[in-house]
């Protein structure tokens, strides 16, 4: 059994600070904080519950004197294991904190504290006319502090970027317990540091996000969507090379492979080509005259790579329901093996058809079920594993695999993650990518935030010998 590291003189002093809300030590919610979308269960010693800024900041200063480890937690919907509270301590659920969601139209701001699901914020800008990008398949059940953390980044990274590009100022408790405000509410900020964009994507390693102020745009004029079928993946992965290098910009290209055609159709039949290697999903967005002839240059080009047919929607109803096939392609896979290993290895765009024969090569080698799809027009894929995590021997060959691919995407000038974050899952690669020395600067800057070492501990930097364990 682990032991705790909260004593009973610890507990009553956390009581003590938490006046406005609550904190859970009775097993059955400590195991309900215990896990996330990944692998590993972890119990921590308390959960906290509170709206209160000022309380967090004092159970921090408690923290750090005490060395007592603080794991932020939203909805948990992280693939990368990013709020498992892996050596015991406190969570703090900030999924509480979802009373600010204030959109100030003349700014092109919106105020919001981290509990606010990111769709709600969808929502209430395009009640304004306005657009807030990111959009991650999770924003219905995601909270915005997640996105932060991970800088999460969606379809529509593609066109428009991710997280960290919309976020202009933040409120922050530091690992010393100290409430800071970085940025603001202008766009142009260059005084000092940009601790706003050092903080974003940081994964709640060095400090606790409460208040974010995120950039809004206007929300384009119309949009046009296309499906292009394809006989073969990599030339599906060359029509995108192809639409992007003609100067086209699209706000969306999705890749579906073959086995994600065929479970989509399995699960509800659309009338997908279940014998097409691949398809790719195209939104245009922007002014109506454009779109029109930017829909048609899109869609030629697309058939002088090999496209055997191209599908365009005539209206909002079709448009939906070719999308529909995208949204269908997470639970229509976990239909057919109860583990799914979602990865989002990400390379430079040009080198989307050579990583899509790398993969095709990993799911032969490794005799894997492997499915293909994702946000393929920013090189941003998703293979996804599926398998059954009972089964010891498949999950050795898993294991491989999943190392093999993050191999694949680094040979390419890629990374380990485009959306997803390290975590738990990927810190064994780190080194990989970055390089020791790059790995070392990142300690160091680590360090200086966080001295003891209480937020967040045992994400995104390896411990020697750590290995890729599923399970």
């Amino acid at each position: 059994m682990r032991r705790k590291v909260l004593t009973a003189e610890h507990l009553t002093q956390i009581q003590a600070i938490v006046a406005t809300g609550r904190v859970l030590t009775d097993e059955s919610d400590l195991f309900s904080y215990s896990f996330d979308g990944s692998f590993g269960t972890y119990l921590p010693d308390a959960v906290v519950q509170t709206k209160s800024v000022d309380e967090l900041a004092a159970l921090v200063k408690l923290a750090n004197r005490e060395k007592i480890p603080v794991y932020p937690r939203g909805q948990s919907t992280s693939l990368s294991g990013g709020p498992l509270p892996v050596k015991g301590g406190m969570v703090f659920d900030l999924s509480v904190m979802n009373d600010v969601l204030e959109v100030y139209e003349e700014d092109l701001v919106a105020v919001v504290s981290p509990g606010v699901l990111t769709a709600a914020i969808h929502k209430a800008a395009e009640r304004r006319g306005l657009m807030y990008p990111p959009d991650p398949s999770s924003s219905h059940v995601s909270t915005i502090g997640g996105n932060l953390a991970e800088n999460s980044g969606g379809p529509k990274g593609l066109k428009y970027g991710v997280t960290k590009d919309y976020v202009i100022g933040l409120e922050v408790i530091t690992p010393e317990g100290e409430i800071i405000q970085t940025g603001g509410r202008t766009v142009k900020n260059v005084t000092g540091y940009d601790l706003t964009k050092l903080i974003v994507g940081s994964e709640g390693t060095l400090g606790i996000i409460t208040k974010a102020i995120l950039r809004l745009i206007p929300k384009p004029q119309q949009t046009a969507t296309m499906m292009a079928i394809f006989d073969s993946l990599v030339d599906a992965g060359s029509a995108i090379s192809k639409i992007l290098s003609s100067g086209i910009l699209p706000s969306k290209m999705e890749l579906m492979d073959q086995a994600s055609i065929v479970a989509v159709e399995q699960y509800e039949p659309l009338g997908l080509p279940t014998d097409a290697a691949a398809l790719i999903l195209i939104e245009i967005d922007g002014h109506p005259l454009a779109l029109k002839e930017e829909t048609k240059q899109a869609a030629a080009l697309c058939q002088a790579v090999g496209a055997r047919e191209v599908r365009i929607a005539k209206d909002k109803k079709e448009e939906a329901e070719l999308w529909k096939a995208r949204k269908l392609v997470s639970p229509a896979i976990v239909r057919i093996k109860p583990t799914k290993i979602s990865e989002d290895a990400t390379v430079p765009r040009s080198k989307i058809p050579q990583m899509c024969e790398r993969l095709q090569e990993i799911r032969e080698t490794y005799n894997i079920h492997l499915v293909v799809f994702g946000h393929a027009g920013d090189g941003n894929l998703h293979p996804n594993i599926i398998c059954d995590k009972t089964d010891d021997e498949e999950m050795r060959r898993v294991e491989q695999a999943v190392t093999a691919i993050f191999k694949a995407a680094v040979e390419l000038g890629g990374t380990l993650s485009g959306e997803h974050g390290i975590g738990t899952m990927k810190a064994p690669f780190m080194e990989m990518e970055l390089g020791a020395a790059g790995l070392d600067m990142m300690k160091r800057i680590k360090h200086a935030w966080d001295p003891n070492e209480i937020m967040n501990p045992g994400k995104i930097f390896p411990v020697p010998g750590q290995k890729l364990e599923l399970s």
